[in-house]
């Protein structure tokens, strides 16, 4: 077997996929491919990859590193995205333009306005990968972890004739959450989660046949746990449902937390997990972690290579897919068609698939709850408008679907946010080219 990372210098998932591939016996001789265009990065990344390989004890592992996107996927079986088209020189205009018309961005990587731009310089990015997987390793399955997530796979889904989903941890690490609040071992614990990435909810959530939700508004009358995540505890507690990915991120994609300075300060500051109120942390973090790759690589070292399969979705799906077949249930990103009767019929959603030897087979997961929809909604009409104006390049079709952001539009006029995506389109002019 052949597996592709492209993105390789991504240290947090290449490690944890590559060692995870490691402990399934169809794995153990592979070929890594390892590809990045950061030479120093991949340098370290290849001296990491050789370790792990070393500590999982599979000495017929083969490690190429190369900074030819070709190269690496010539005969692949497995292909992993991690790429970042931009970085944090590009990437932070789109945290500070907004900041300065008022609209304060936390993460940035996802939806809003700087997720809508950062999916406007990755979809090319992509599809030029799923055009060389097409002609250089046909059969391939792809798998993307890169962000925007329902934005890029929904560009590839519809525009390629790759077999592509992504993945995404926070389905899984928020039940690890949960079930550690609850003192309940997350593997007795029975959840269905959909909706799109980053805005899934568990319309089930049990344990032993019980409704846990019950137990978690109890828990959250401690405010010990509720500060814990303050944006999600909130949407809970007024929702009914618990959401998918951090308060930091949460906190952007709708109209209720981050449209005021009192708000922010409120909900947005002083939760006790990562959740920063503002997004100097996260552009310092980012800045830092930039200038001090080798330290990060040293340190992962340093700490020693645990041999424990991580949560990580990835290698089971390969398993699966590629394997010993046995058949893996993991949520992913595909288009609906069906899978939530009252989302878009050609949205990416967010659902519960079925990995097997025979490919992907997506769930239907149901109608979401009638409130949860209208959110859900937005954000998938939203997010098919951005792939339709990345393939068309067209201008007004951005700025319509920023007019509609939840955040955006409940600071800025529409001559306001008009504004604020020409500053933006400026800086993004070598990515982006002539939009129209």
């Amino acid at each position: 077997m052949k597996f592709a990372f492209i993105g390789a210098g991504s240290l947090q998932f290449t490690t944890s996929c590559m060692r995870d591939l490691l402990t399934f016996e169809a794995f153990k001789d592979a070929e890594f491919a390892l590809m990045d265009t950061n030479a120093e990065n991949l340098k370290n990344i290849t001296h990491v990859c050789e370790k792990i390989a070393e500590v999982m004890e599979c000495p017929r592992v083969k490690i190429t590193p190369t900074t030819d996107r070709i190269e690496a996927l010539k005969g692949a079986d497995g292909v992993l995205c991690t790429v970042f088209n931009g970085d944090v020189d590009i990437w932070r205009h789109e945290i500070e333009i907004p900041k300065k018309y008022g609209v304060d961005i936390n993460v940035g990587d996802t939806r809003s306005v700087s997720g809508i731009f950062r999916a406007l310089r990755n979809i090319p990015l992509m599809l030029y990968i799923c055009a060389d997987i097409e002609k250089y390793c046909p059969n391939a399955v792809f798998l993307n972890y890169t962000n925007p997530m329902a934005m890029l796979c929904g560009a590839m889904q519809k525009h390629s004739n790759v077999e592509v989903t992504g993945l995404c941890h926070s389905v899984q690490g928020t039940v690890k959450m949960l079930a550690e609040w609850l003192e309940i071992p997350k593997e007795e614990i029975v959840y269905k989660c959909m909706g799109v990435n980053h805005q899934a909810f568990y319309t089930v959530l049990k344990h032993k046949g019980k409704d846990l939700y019950p137990l978690l508004r109890e828990k959250l009358k401690d405010e010990e746990f509720y500060n814990k995540e303050i944006v999600r505890n909130e949407m809970f507690l007024k929702l009914g449902y618990y959401v998918t990915e951090s308060s930091g991120h949460n906190s952007e994609y709708n109209q209720w937390f981050r449209k005021r300075p009192d708000l922010i300060e409120k909900y947005c500051t002083h939760g006790t997990n990562w959740n920063p109120g503002e997004y100097a942390f996260s552009l310092n973090l980012r800045l830092d972690r930039k200038a001090n790759t080798k330290k990060q690589y040293d340190e992962f070292l340093e700490k020693g290579i645990d041999k424990e399969k991580s949560i990580e979705y990835a290698a089971n799906i390969f398993n699966a897919r590629l394997g010993d077949g046995k058949p893996f249930v993991f949520n992913g990103n595909v288009l609906n068609h069906g899978s939530i009767p009252n989302l878009p019929y050609d949205a990416c959603v967010e659902v519960p698939v079925v990995a097997d030897f025979m490919g992907f087979k997506t769930t239907i997961a149901g109608n979401l709850p009638e409130h949860l929809a209208i959110l859900v909604n937005t954000t998938a009409r939203i997010e098919n408008l951005v792939v339709e104006a990345a393939m068309k390049k067209s201008k007004e079709m951005v700025y319509e679907a920023v007019y509609m952001d939840p955040l955006s539009s409940a600071v800025l006029s529409l001559d306001e946010i008009r504004n604020m995506c020409d500053e933006i389109f400026e800086k993004n002019v070598d990515y982006l080219g002539d939009y129209k």
